[in-house]
């Protein structure tokens, strides 16, 4: 029996065949979001590197930040930066939920808040030449926006690029606790060298949750908060570069040596320790990236976990079951061979069947 031969494949049924290939700046421009949730996670910035796991992990971001978070512990650590002042942070997002102009004006930045969520059904030519065409580009003031009838302020001025923080503006009028004259722990607790346990100090829970899987994070902060009768107001949420710097090593002379995006929150709240003394309790959070949500939970949980007391179940939540190497590592293991541990369990369980019917008796 003769078979025809078959026909010649298309040009385009042979690129379908093709396996797809996404270039690292198609996943850093276009999937940025998912690209700074890998890095926060696993608390390494490094762009590129987080692209590839992003891509190597086919986009899910606990395998994402599980590579990277790996990758990092074979890195050696060449230097400590300098603590730097978030006062430096060059926004490029900067709104207030507290004040409608606060100094310094809001910068609304790029952003998906603003937009109705209706599923982009475009042709897929005509969407690529959308993007191509109408990216949006930063504006004098620094924020991007698909609109092009906006209009900006005719004062520069108006809004700053570095603007002032309101939460030193709270503090001046009296409504914020001064600053102590020492701080609490002046060498911060690294849970990179040894775990954080209930009773560690502020640092090490602020570390966790700032590398925490974002995820179980908001849900902490959205359902395990039952303390407060109403919610913590973000006074000022930021998104901008903060400079690296380290010492140089033959001057000694602090050196800018790379730029870090971070998203900071500050939420106020009448905490009752701090509303006894008159003053509004302060929530923090910053993390890698552009992550909005989960900086707002991790400030509310900081409100939180200063008025719980270091006993307490949420401290113990927050330092041993935020991590996201810890609970998918759990999952993951299940898939593997149980058979001896399954055979005792049917053992257990016919023994137990046994004693309670012994041979002979009838049911």
């Amino acid at each position: 029996m003769i078979t025809p031969a078959p026909a010649p494949a298309s040009a385009a049924a042979v690129h379908a065949e093709e396996p797809a290939w996404l270039e690292l700046d198609q996943l850093t421009e276009r999937l940025d979001l998912a690209v700074d949730r890998a890095m926060s996670e696993a608390g390494l910035w490094a762009p590129e590197l987080a692209a590839r796991a992003v891509r190597q992990a086919e986009g899910d971001p606990a395998e994402a930040a599980h590579l990277l978070r790996a990758h990092r512990a074979a890195q050696p650590r060449l230097a400590v930066s300098a603590p730097v002042a978030t006062s430096e942070l060059r926004v490029v997002r900067r709104i207030s939920s507290a004040f409608r102009n606060p100094p310094g004006g809001q910068i609304l930045g790029r952003t998906v808040d603003y937009a109705g969520r209706l599923l982009d059904l475009l042709p897929e030519d005509e969407g690529r030449a959308h993007v191509i065409d109408e990216s949006p580009a930063p504006a004098d003031d620094g924020h991007l926006h698909h609109d092009p009838d906006h209009q900006h302020s005719a004062d520069p001025s108006a809004v700053e690029r570095v603007p002032g923080n309101v939460l030193a503006i709270l503090r001046e009028m009296g409504l914020v606790a001064p600053l102590p004259e020492g701080p609490d722990d002046p060498e911060p607790y690294d849970i990179t060298r040894r775990p954080a346990r209930p009773g560690a100090p502020r640092s090490a829970w602020l570390q966790t949750m700032a590398r925490g899987d974002t995820g179980s994070l908001v849900h902490l902060w959205w359902y395990g908060c039952d303390w407060r009768p109403d919610h913590e107001i973000p006074g000022e949420l930021r998104h901008g570069a903060l400079p690296v710097r380290i010492a140089h090593p033959h001057t000694g002379e602090p050196v800018t040596v790379a730029e870090v995006r971070v998203s900071e929150v500050e939420s106020f709240y009448n905490v009752p320790s701090a509303a006894a003394q008159h003053h509004l309790g302060v929530g923090y959070g910053i993390c890698f990236g552009h992550n909005e949500r989960k900086s707002i939970a991790m400030a509310g949980l900081d409100l939180a976990l200063v008025h719980y007391d270091a006993t307490s179940e949420l401290h113990h939540d927050v330092l041993l079951t935020l991590d996201g190497l810890d609970s998918t590592g759990y999952a993951q293991h299940l898939k593997l061979p149980h058979h001896v541990e399954y055979r005792s369990v049917l053992d257990r369980a016919e023994a137990a069947g046994q004693d309670a019917n012994p041979p002979g008796e009838t049911v």
